[in-house]
């Protein structure tokens, strides 16, 4: 997989080995997103379903109300927005689908924050990058006794 010079990649490029696949990577991702900003990023932040399999007619249905296809894994609603498309942390065991880096280009001409992820981890370290530009900082721990 290869990233354009001009998108920001957080996680290591370099790592090649055992890693979840993107669904269990975006879940651990969401449910940490949660935990730390839980009534505010936490609050807002979305993952469009663009994928999946779906008829001829449903995928025409869903475009006209507004599915976007290539739409980016995680967005955060903010001035700047944050984009970010969320691959596995082993990038050599995914790829770019049709329509992502044309949506993370046009994110960007808006004026998005935009960026790759290569792993849960390195989405948080995104989004703490993305947050303190923005003057955002996480709850304080809650104290959660178990889990």
């Amino acid at each position: 997989m290869k990233f354009p010079q001009w998108i920001r990649v957080f996680g290591s490029m370099e790592y090649r080995g055992a890693c979840p696949v993107e669904s269990a990577e975006q879940t651990t991702f969401f449910a940490e997103l949660r935990r730390r900003w839980p009534d505010t990023l936490g609050r807002v932040a979305i993952h469009p379903r663009n994928e999946g399999k779906r008829t001829h007619r449903q995928t025409q249905r869903h475009k006209m109300e507004g599915m976007c296809p290539g739409a980016s894994d995680i967005v955060i609603p903010g001035s700047p927005a944050f984009v970010c498309e969320l691959k596995r942390r082993d990038h050599t065991k995914c790829k770019w689908e049709e329509d992502q880096l044309p949506y993370l280009e046009a994110a960007e001409a808006q004026g998005a924050w935009v960026c790759v992820a290569l792993g849960w981890e390195a989405a948080m370290q995104a989004v703490e990058e993305w947050a303190k530009s923005q003057h955002l900082s996480p709850a304080p721990d809650r104290g959660r006794v178990g889990v």
